[in-house]
Order: C-alpha cells, then sequence, then structure tokens
C-alpha cells in the first residue's frame, strides 16, 4: 500500500531515496537500502520462488525454497534465503546456479513430502504456485519411501472457511495475517514438525474476524477452502472482471469472478452463467492494498438479490417506454419536485442526472442526496483498517452536488419533502411511509420491494455489474468498475434515462 496506509506487518522497505548497486546473476541492479534479496530481484524482473513470504506480512523464513548463492572474492560461495537477507553494495547473487537449483529441488521434495496428490480434485488448481514450482523446480516424487504422514483431511476453521491439513506446507502466512493484518489473532501453529497444525487459537473466535477470507488468497495452497465457494467452478472456466465492491465509503477495489462465454452451462440452470462465482482482491495501492473485507466477498448476496423487471404505472405492468413518457409528464406538469438522489448511483449518472435537472429545473427541482443503504444490525461498523461506517459506495459523490438528507431525521424528511407535489425517488432506502400523501411518486429501482406496486410509476433500473462506471470514495480517490454481464430488456440505464424524463429525449 502507500506510504501514508501500509499495513502493520509490511516488509516492503519505504523508498528512502538512498540506493545500492548488486549484481544478479552478472546483471547491474539497483536495490533500496535495507531492501532483501528477494525484493530487489522482483523488482528486477528476477523471479526467486517463495511461499511463506508476502509483502505485507513479517518474514518468518519458514519455506527455504527462495535459497540463493552469494559469490566471495575469496574462499567458498555462501547460501541464504533471499527473503530475510539485505542487500549490500558489491554483493553478487546467483538465483540459478546448479548448487542453488540442487538445493531448491530438495527443498521442494521436502515441502511434498507429506502432500496429497489431490489436484483433480483441488480448488486451488489452476492457481496452486506449489503445482507450479513442482513443475518449474522439482517435477519428481519425494525421495523418500515413508509412507505419508495424514493429518485432519477437512477441518471447520469457521463458519466461513475448511481447513484441509493434509494441504497445508506450514507458510504461516495466514496466522500471521490474523496477528498483523486482521489483529484478530484468531489462528496459531500447533504441535511440532510434520504433525504441526494451524488451529484457532485460544480465547479468539475466527468467526469474529472480518477479514478472515483473506487467508484464502493468501494461502499458496489449497488448504484453505471458501465453504460458500467450494466445487463451484473451476477457474479456468471463469474470468474476473474489474470492479469495485459497493459495502463501504472505502470502495475497494475488487475481481468478480464470472463464468466464461465459451464454457456456458448447456445442459443445467442458464442462470449459473451470469452468477458470481467469487469475489477476490485487486490490489489498489491508493485505497485497499491487497486486502478486502467478507462483506466484499458476498457480494453475490447484495447484487443476486431478486431484480424487479417489470415496468409499472399504479402498479399495473406497463412497457418501459409508457412509463418513461408518464414519468416525463408527471415531471413536466409539476409546480415543485423534489429528488432523491442515489448514492449507489456511479459518477456519471450523476452528472448525467445533473445535465438533465440540475441546470434544467428552473427552480421546480429540489434534489438531496440520501443514503441507499445503512449499517445492518450485527454488521461491523468502521474499523481500524478498511472498514467504513457509511455502507453507500458514492456518497462522498452525491453529497459534493447534492445537500445530503438524513431519511432517519423524520422532521427534516418532511419538511424537505412537504411541498412537493411530484417525489423523484432514485435507489434504494426510501420506506413509502416517508413521503407524503399527496404527492405522486416516481421510483427508479433495481430490486423487489413491496412498496414498488404503490408508487404511480416505477422503471426497473440496471445494476452495478451491468454497466461500467466509476465511484469517488470517502478520501475523493475515483475508482473505475467494468461491466460483467448484459442487462435484460426492458431495464433502463439511469444514465440515458434522466434525459428522457426531462424531456430532452424521446
Amino acid at each position: 500500500m502507500s506510504t501514508g496506509t501500509r499495513l502493520k506487518g509490511s516488509n516492503e522497505p519505504v523508498n528512502t531515496g538512498k540506493t545500492l548497486d548488486f549484481f544478479i546473476n552478472g546483471v547491474p541492479c539497483t536495490a533500496f537500502q535495507g531492501e532483501s534479496v528477494l525484493q530487489a530481484a522482483r523488482r528486477a524482473g528476477v523471479d526467486v520462488p517463495h511461499f511463506c513470504w508476502h509483502p505485507e506480512l513479517s518474514v518468518p523464513g519458514n519455506c527455504r525454497i527462495c535459497m540463493v548463492e552469494v559469490e566471495q572474492d575469496a574462499g567458498d560461495p555462501w547460501f541464504d534465503i533471499g527473503c530475510n537477507m539485505p542487500v549490500t553494495a558489491g554483493m553478487r547473487v546467483l538465483t540459478e546456479s546448479d548448487t542453488v537449483k540442487k538445493l531448491r529441488r530438495e527443498t521442494m521434495q521436502f515441502i511434498t513430502l507429506n502432500h496429497p496428490v489431490d489436484c483433480g480434485i483441488c480448488n486451488k488448481a489452476g492457481e496452486c504456485i506449489l503445482q507450479d514450482y513442482h513443475y518449474e523446480h522439482n517435477g519428481k516424487a519425494s525421495l523418500s519411501s515413508d509412507r505419508k504422514n495424514h493429518a485432519t483431511k477437512f477441518y471447520p476453521l469457521s463458519d466461513r472457511i475448511m481447513l484441509d491439513n493434509e494441504r497445508c506446507i506450514m507458510c504461516t502466512r495466514c496466522v500471521r495475517f490474523t496477528h498483523e493484518v486482521s489483529e484478530s489473532h484468531a489462528l496459531a501453529a500447533v504441535y511440532r514438525g510434520d504433525h504441526a497444525l494451524i488451529r484457532p487459537a485460544e480465547d479468539a473466535n475466527f468467526n469474529e474476524d472480518a477479514y478472515s477470507d483473506n487467508v484464502i488468497d493468501i494461502c499458496p495452497v489449497g488448504a484453505l477452502l471458501s465453504r460458500e465457494n467450494l466445487d463451484h467452478a473451476r477457474v479456468w472456466y471463469t474470468k474476473a472482471t474489474p470492479s469495485v465492491c459497493p459495502g463501504c465509503s472505502r470502495g475497494c477495489s475488487v475481481n468478480i469472478w464470472h463464468r466464461k462465454p465459451e464454457w456456458a452451462l448447456k445442459a443445467l440452470d442458464p442462470q449459473l452463467n451470469v452468477r458470481i462465482e467469487r469475489v477476490t482482491p485487486l490490489e489498489n495501492v491508493d485505497v485497499n492494498g491487497p486486502w478486502i473485507c467478507n462483506k466484499g466477498r458476498d457480494l453475490a448476496r447484495i447484487f443476486e438479490r431478486p431484480r424487479a423487471t417489470q415496468a409499472m404505472v399504479k402498479g399495473q405492468a406497463v412497457t418501459l417506454e409508457a412509463a418513461t413518457q408518464r414519468a416525463a409528464a408527471l415531471l413536466a406538469g409539476a409546480e415543485s419536485v423534489v429528488a432523491l438522489v442515489s448514492s449507489w448511483g456511479s459518477n456519471e449518472e450523476l452528472a448525467a442526472f445533473h445535465a438533465a435537472f440540475g441546470s434544467q429545473s428552473g427552480g421546480r427541482l429540489t434534489a438531496f442526496s440520501k443514503a441507499d443503504h445503512l449499517p445492518q444490525p450485527g454488521e461491523v461498523l468502521e474499523d481500524h483498517l478498511l472498514i467504513k461506517s457509511d455502507k453507500n459506495p458514492n456518497l462522498t459523490a452525491a453529497a459534493a452536488r447534492y445537500p445530503l438528507l438524513s431519511l432517519t431525521d423524520t422532521p427534516s424528511t418532511a419538511a424537505a419533502l412537504a411541498s412537493a407535489d411530484v417525489v423523484l425517488v432514485w435507489g434504494e432506502g426510501v420506506d413509502a411511509a416517508v413521503l407524503p400523501a399527496g404527492a405522486a411518486v416516481i421510483r427508479l429501482e433495481s430490486y423487489e420491494q413491496p412498496y414498488l406496486a404503490t408508487a404511480d410509476v416505477f422503471i426497473p433500473l440496471s445494476i452495478q455489474t451491468e454497466r461500467a462506471g466509476h465511484y469517488t470514495n470517502f478520501a475523493g480517490t475515483v475508482t473505475p468498475f467494468a461491466a460483467c454481464f448484459e442487462s435484460k430488456a426492458p431495464i433502463a440505464h439511469a444514465e440515458s434515462l434522466f434525459a428522457q424524463l426531462a424531456g430532452g429525449e424521446t
């Protein structure tokens, strides 16, 4: 993460401007002062294999796979792990010497001594660096004829995560994450040697760690498994679309994984082809670094709620065109319009709303921004790491254009809406009870709600996964998101709808 938002435990050195010249495989390179051989090699484009090392965690030196050779002017060369060896001026490092390759092979054979041959059924297949390193640096079975040491196959670490101890290589990334990043201290290593196991720590509850699912991503093998996504789809069946988590005003960058068109299912429910298979962090040094909270993992629960797809006028089904025309007529004939603007609308949609109504209302339209979502019971309100108390992705941008109206402040809401003969409600979070009894109500929303049938006009909108745009987070950082799926007619895109409602288009 950036210098101002670095996480506790990160071993990435801060660039102080002081550099050292050294050599990697005979090629001149430059390192920052305090940088390890592994870090400098990575920046120089030289791959040094590693399991236990992670750029945002402390350095344990567990796995030994990052062994390198250092040439000496006099005497024999010496060998050490690159993750914990600082670069010195003039150092000559070899990462591909015959001796290093031999040590690497032996380390891989030791690591795989008790590892099961689960590749055909392992959820990590396609993303497993142990599998990659086996082919690249070893390629042979362990030399030992001893029987494998069997361990617990499926151990429930929490309600969300299953642990396969036979696959675990004791890199301790997961343990260090809970101590150094989430600070839940919920995991620990127990016992010793090849009997060592990862287990919940005493006096800690891994279920209460709001960031627990990050250990699944940083696990270099298939030992830590998401119980929610277990056996959903092979990684090569899916692709990642860059997006933004709308769960709070942090606006974390994420990858939304969904099935590739060429791997579409034909014999099963076609909805399986347009569902979210999983969500993973998309590293963004300005926003969330390499992490997201568990709410971000559960975006399917937000985006895949029952959709409202039928346009209505006074509860009766009509075409999208008819509903749009009726809404435009209500707005054109109103003496006083109050619009409640969505905090889940993108920057582009907010700009389109302002272009349609902000400069063409002639004083007849008053707009307020609102929170579409409020914290739910039991939800983490705010914490030291990523989670913010504002549970909307773009309230910062909406409130910058229009005054914020707190719908929980009943007197203020009643006063703001009192003079309206038409209320335009864009987005969620506005119960029918807060709206003035005599005003016509136009609702623009995406998900099924009982109150939609009571509106004078309802127009269904597309959702974030069906369009591209940008959000502005609480700190003013603008982050893009892309469309994962095509929207299905008759659903309107708010960005183009507002001009039609204002009478600018037909």
